[in-house]
């Protein structure tokens, strides 16, 4: 038995049929990969990256592993090859229509099939369909891709240019940013197949593509244009039948709609409008259901269905009120016309090397955050756009999504290969992404409009003032003209932003016009109290770094590393002074612990003390600031960082406290200088009563002050009472419990909360 025949035998694949129509095989097993340079092939995993499938054939050490980092450096420079053989039968290739797709090619990829090259890819963040049928055979076939280095490839883009553009390498190449190295990760800059393969095959129309717009709403109907892309290989008479599949939760309403149309060979559009009455609104967590309309298309012929799609659509209207007002300039969302308080963090890849979460997992992990009453999660500018599932289960659990283009901290090309290329890219993710109901903001990159002006890059490679022009009006060309046209062509429901923030932490206007990026504390080394005097319009960005769990240390270090000053741990930690600044932090309310995994309890509770004084500002401050989403969620490895959950998914002190912090309903405590601030609100759209109870016992446990008050909440608006310190007896704690009702039903007692400061001391 010859070499292809094994293969033939022990490929995997899995056809789909839609209706005896169009086949899917998956070709994403047997895969192998060499070096370049080498004539030696081994084991691959797609989806996958060169780094572990180096890695799992023990052609590294582990990456993560104490500094191994830096023994690992040289893949990066290297160019490789992934090749693997799968079978056609005669069925597939009698189909008029045949197509290979790569969801994820990284990056620079030179793609044979059959020794015929197909495509050559450049950019991560797009997917690539080739007509395959003249290539085919029946029986085996070779698909071979070949990797440039993406290092050596920005270097040879860069000296193109006659100046330096910040960053180096990096930006002249649409890859994930953050794998170049980051203040919160390592550098690993791979290659790799890091989304799945299938072979497309299919004769007759087929339903390309759906998107809807929302043309109007009441409460007693809402009418939607539901435009069809249908691809056709002939002309004909054909029908579409869009019907909404069973829910019982709607009494007396049916969606069933048919419409009569003729295909022209070739792509053809059409719009098919409905009407729901009586619309259920999809709205975001802790406001309502987050109510998904299943509804299917079906493209039929007078026989049969050829083609089908189902067409999950949540009925809501989003908006982004950015606008002069009495403070500076405003910056909030509107959801179905209601301002909502946006309550989260900004969310990054989960690993390096973009290992892929199965559905379950994403499933669990926004389930997760819906439960500590997340409303929105922000897609950092810096990392990668978030795969389908990502998306649907936010659908699903009412968790808006602020996305980021993928571009982050640095100033980037405006040649015509490099606009064309990014081009594609903007047309396909907001193609992609327009009809998740969770989508709320489109942002052009991450701090790139703030660096420009404060980050010294000017001074710093000596641009003479044609250079400066040229590099910034490379960056309004891409930003300010080509994605908002974009936007507005294919997704005008959606608002957007050209920058966040629009102005740096370091001036004033910051905190009154727009969103902010306040990094007062940490980089600015201000005392937590900070938070409560320096509150913005929207806090986009804030955040303090701690620890990762004891486990997690144990799996790059051995027990003798267990220490701040091991060469595990602190290549484990990406900024420069990371650990100092914990150490400045923890000396101002705790004693600094001799044991290393007290140490690391205590920076988690350092970390926790400071977000919970920040975003208790933040909310307390409603509706002068309207958002609050902590730097960051999670971790791309395991490493000391701002994160509230760490590598392998275990929270920190900070994530357990969120769950109260950003419940729908807060009492807060702030200590001013001559009285304490009770702050009371509640982000319902219903009406709350709060009853809040204080007392302060000795140390006999008993009774020495008390006063008790009531308090009306609605949306719009936070409650303050304010307590002088002359009032209250010197040196006792101060307890508090409180009640909410809604409609004389008690829906909340928390007791036992300790004030923010413990003891009173003049």
């Amino acid at each position: 038995m010859n070499k292809r025949s094994i293969y033939f035998f022990i490929f995997i694949f899995n056809y789909c049929f839609f209706y005896s129509q169009i086949k899917e095989m998956f070709l994403n097993s047997s895969w192998q990969f060499k070096q370049k340079s080498s004539q030696t092939y081994y084991n691959a995993t797609v989806p996958g990256n060169v780094f572990n499938d180096l890695f799992s054939n023990k052609l590294i050490p582990d990456p993560f592993y104490s500094d191994n980092e830096k023994k690992v450096q040289w893949v990066e420079n290297e160019d490789w090859e992934y090749k693997t053989y799968f079978t056609c039968d005669s069925s597939i290739l009698k189909n008029k229509c045949i197509e290979l797709v790569f969801d994820g090619l990284d990056t620079y990829a030179s793609v044979f099939l059959n020794d015929s090259l197909i495509l050559q890819a450049n950019n991560m963040f797009r997917s690539w369909k080739i007509d395959v049928k003249s290539q085919l055979h029946v029986g085996d076939n070779t698909l071979r891709v070949f990797f440039e280095s993406s290092v050596n490839k920005g270097k040879k883009e860069a000296k193109q240019l006659s100046y330096t553009l910040p960053e180096g390498e990096r930006v002249f190449t649409r890859k994930a940013q953050f794998q170049y190295g980051w203040d919160f990760g390592p550098r690993f800059v791979g290659c790799g197949i890091w989304k799945p393969i299938k072979l497309i095959a299919w004769s007759g129309p087929k339903i390309n593509s759906w998107h809807y717009l929302v043309k109007s709403i009441s409460d007693s109907l809402a009418s939607l244009d539901v435009v069809i892309e249908t691809l056709s290989d002939t002309d004909g008479q054909f029908k579409y039948h869009v019907d909404q599949l069973s829910d019982h939760s709607i009494k007396n309403q049916s969606i069933n709609y048919s419409k009569s149309i003729v295909l022209k060979k070739g792509i053809n559009i059409d719009t098919l409008t409905l009407k729901i009455k009586k619309p259920k609104l999809w709205w975001s967590n802790g406001l309502g259901d987050p109510y998904l309309y299943q509804l299917s298309c079906k493209l039929l012929n007078s026989i049969k269905i050829i083609s089908t799609v189902k067409m999950p659509i949540g009925i809501r209207t989003i908006e982004l009120i950015n606008l002069p007002d009495s403070i500076g300039t405003s910056f909030y969302y509107k959801l179905n016309n209601v301002p909502v308080f946006m309550k989260g963090a900004n969310y990054i890849p989960s690993d390096i090397f973009l290992k892929q979460k199965t559905k379950l997992d994403l499933i669990k992990d926004v389930t997760l955050y819906k439960n500590s009453h997340f409303n929105m999660l922000r897609i950092w500018g810096g990392g990668v756009y978030g795969d389908d599932d990502f998306y649907q289960s936010c659908d699903e659990n009412g968790i808006l999504v602020w996305q980021d283009f993928m571009f982050a901290c640095a100033m980037y090309p405006g040649d015509i290969k490099f606009i064309n290329n990014v081009k594609e890219e903007i047309k396909e993710q907001v193609i992609r992404l327009r009809n998740h109901p969770c989508l709320a903001l489109w942002c052009g990159n991450n701090e790139i409009n703030e660096a420009w002006y404060n980050w010294g890059w000017q001074k710093q490679f000596n641009y003479t003032k044609a250079d400066s022009t040229v590099i910034w009006n490379d960056y309004q060309k891409l930003f300010h003209s080509i994605i908002p046209k974009y936007i507005n062509d294919f997704n005008k429901q959606t608002p957007y932003f050209n920058s966040s923030p629009f102005i740096g932490w370091g001036h004033a206007e910051s905190l009154k016009q727009g969103d902010s990026h306040y990094w007062g504390v940490w980089w600015g080394m201000e005392p937590f109290d900070v938070y409560q005097k320096k509150v913005g319009r929207f806090m986009s960005e804030y955040g303090f770094q701690s620890l990762p769990n004891l486990s997690t240390f144990k799996t790059f270090c051995d027990s003798s590393q267990l220490n701040l000053n091991s060469l595990s741990v602190k290549a484990h930690q990406k900024h420069k002074t990371g650990f100092q600044t914990i150490q400045t932090y923890l000396d101002y309310s705790y004693k600094t612990p001799q044991n290393f995994q007290d140490y690391i309890y205590v920076s988690q509770l350092v970390q926790r003390d400071g977000m919970k004084k920040a975003i208790e500002a933040h909310r307390i401050n409603k509706p002068r600031c309207m958002g609050t989403l902590f730097w960051q969620l999670n971790d791309c490895w395991p490493g000391s960082s701002w994160s509230a959950i760490d590598y392998f998914g275990q929270p920190k002190a900070v994530f357990y406290s969120l769950k109260k912090i950003f419940n729908t309903q807060l009492v807060s405590i702030s200590d001013q200088q001559d009285y304490y601030k009770i702050s009371c609100l509640s982000d319902s759209l219903k009406d709350f009563k709060v009853t809040l109870n204080l007392k302060i016992l000795n140390f006999k446990s008993e009774l020495i002050w008390q006063k008790s008050f009531s308090k009306e909440l609605n949306n719009s608006h936070v409650n303050h009472t304010f307590i002088s310190k002359n009032e209250l007896p010197l040196f006792y704690k101060l307890y508090y419990d409180y009640i909410f009702v809604k409609n004389r039903k008690i829906t909340k007692i928390d007791g036992s909360s300790f004030f923010i400061k413990k003891w009173y001391l003049y």
